[in-house]
C-alpha cells in the first residue's frame, strides 16, 4: 500500500495541517508528498520525517490552490498509489471530490481514524457520532482531520525528491489574489494552545474587552459563537463551529455560550473546556470539564486579575 498525500502549502507548510496528515497516512504504508509551489518549499517538506518522497510540481495553477488543476494532477499521477489523500480543510474539501469524480471513486471525507487499509472512522451528525465506513474500492479517497493527529516534527528526515509536471486543462477556475487575514498578535485560531471564545451572552464592548484581556493572558487566540459574529460583538474569521472554524486547543473557555450543536462540532477537538454562562441547563455544561455559574462581566476580570 503507498499513499499520496496533497501538501496543503498556503502557510508555506508552517502550520499542523498537513504534517498531522502525514503522521496518519504513515499507519496506511509509504508516503509520498505532493507538494505545489516554490522549490523551497517542496525542499523544506523532505526534511520531514516518515516520508518515502517529496513529489515538486510548480505549474502556476496548481501552486495557486486551484481546485480543478490540482484535480487532474491527483488523478494523472494516481496510478501508482493505493490511497489519495489530503488535509480535511477547505482545499481538501474542494480537491478530493473532484478526483474521486475523476476516478469514479467514493470519497471519504474528514477521517478522524483508520483501522486499516479499507476502514475507516468519521465523525457525523456535526460531530454527535462517529461512524465506521469500511470501502473495497480499488483506491482509496480520504481527507484527513488534521485535528485528531499528532503532526510528524518539522525536522529529521530525508525523502527523495522528485519533479513532476500537471497535464494540461483547459478552463475552470481563475486565480484572482489572496487577501491574508488581519495581522495580529494573537496566535492563530485554528493551531493555538489556548481559545478563550464569547457568545451571544457577551452583550457589548465591555465584555468583549475583558474577553480579549483573558486571551492576552494567556497567550490564547480569541473565538466566537455564530449568535456572537451576528450580533457584531466579534469577526467572522473568529467563529468556531460547523461554518466556522475547528479548533482543537488544549484550554478553551466558552464565555456566555449556549452550547448549540453547530459550535460544539467546531470545538469537540479540545482537551479541556471550561464555561462561563449564568444559565445552569445551557447545554454548554455538558460538553464542560469544568462549569462557572455567573456574570461573565465579572468572571472574566476576575480571572485575569488572579492570573496576576
Amino acid at each position: 500500500m503507498t499513499v499520496l498525500l496533497l501538501a496543503e502549502v498556503h502557510d508555506t507548510l508552517a502550520g499542523r495541517a498537513t504534517r498531522a496528515a502525514v503522521a496518519a497516512a504513515q499507519a496506511l504504508g509509504p508516503v509520498d508528498l505532493l507538494v505545489c509551489g516554490p522549490a523551497e518549499t517542496a525542499a523544506t517538506a523532505a526534511g520531514w520525517p516518515g516520508l518515502a518522497a517529496v513529489l515538486h510540481c510548480a505549474d502556476p495553477a496548481c501552486a495557486q490552490g486551484l481546485a480543478e488543476p490540482l484535480a487532474a494532477l491527483l488523478a494523472a499521477l494516481a496510478l501508482g498509489y493505493t490511497h489519495l489523500a489530503a488535509p480535511a480543510t477547505a482545499q481538501g474539501a474542494s480537491v478530493m471530490p473532484r478526483l474521486a469524480a475523476l476516478l469514479d471513486l467514493q470519497p471519504i471525507p474528514n477521517v478522524v481514524g483508520i483501522l486499516d487499509a479499507e476502514t475507516f472512522i468519521r465523525p457525523t451528525y456535526a460531530g454527535n457520532a462517529l461512524v465506521t465506513v469500511r470501502s473495497a474500492q480499488a483506491r482509496q479517497v480520504l481527507t484527513i482531520n488534521p485535528l485528531t493527529f499528532e503532526p510528524v516534527a518539522a525536522e529529521g528526515g530525508a525523502a527523495a525528491l522528485r519533479l513532476v509536471t500537471a497535464p494540461p486543462l483547459a478552463g475552470g477556475s481563475t486565480w484572482l489574489g489572496f487577501t491574508p487575514p488581519p495581522a495580529s498578535a494573537r496566535p492563530d485560531l485554528g493551531t493555538a494552545r489556548v481559545v478563550i471564545a464569547g457568545g451571544r451572552g457577551l452583550g457589548g464592548a465591555e465584555a468583549v474587552a475583558a474577553l480579549e484581556a483573558l486571551a492576552d493572558r494567556l497567550g490564547g487566540a480569541v473565538g466566537a459563537s455564530l449568535a456572537a459574529v451576528e450580533s457584531g460583538y466579534l469577526p467572522s474569521e473568529a467563529q468556531v463551529g460547523q461554518s466556522g472554524r475547528a479548533v482543537a486547543p488544549e484550554l478553551y473557555i466558552a464565555a456566555g455560550i449556549s452550547g448549540a450543536i453547530q459550535h460544539l462540532a467546531g470545538m469537540q477537538g479540545a482537551k479541556v473546556v471550561v464555561a462561563i454562562n449564568l444559565d445552569p441547563d445551557a447545554p454548554i455544561h455538558a460538553a464542560a470539564d469544568y462549569s462557572l455559574l455567573g456574570d461573565l462581566n465579572e468572571l472574566l476580570p476576575a480571572l485575569t486579575a488572579a492570573l496576576g
